[in-house]
């Protein structure tokens, strides 16, 4: 399969992934952007454990397209982050916005970590 289909197939699984985790939590909690954060997370655990396999025993070319850079690229991301921490800032809730930040990068690097642990 040409890799431009592998990334486009990847990309389109996580973002509608990524589209029904927020579905499912943010009505539950809508006082914290829980589905990014979360959605950020995962993403970094499975890139984590594709890192640590290509480091390891290999990951083939197709496997990568499809899963790191499709799908983790189009489940995790950065712009609903960084505009749902504006939003906070806007709304008179710096403490939340910091909490925000350092949330999505310690929990980001602790999957990432977990996941080549896995790998």
């Amino acid at each position: 399969m040409p890799s431009f289909l592998l990334v486009f197939l990847g990309g389109g699984l996580g973002s509608l992934c990524r589209w029904g985790l927020s579905l499912s939590i943010q009505p539950l909690l809508p006082r914290f952007p829980w589905a990014t954060l979360l959605a950020n997370a995962l993403a970094c655990l499975v890139m984590g454990f594709i890192l640590q396999q290509q480091l390891g025993t290999g990951v083939t070319e197709s496997r990568r397209l499809l899963l790191a850079v499709g799908f983790c690229g189009g489940f995790s991301t950065f712009s609903t982050f960084t505009a749902e921490t504006f939003q906070l800032w806007q709304n008179t809730q710096p403490l939340m916005a910091l909490l925000n930040i350092v949330g999505n990068l310690l929990l980001c690097l602790l999957a990432l970590l977990l996941g080549m642990k896995l790998g």
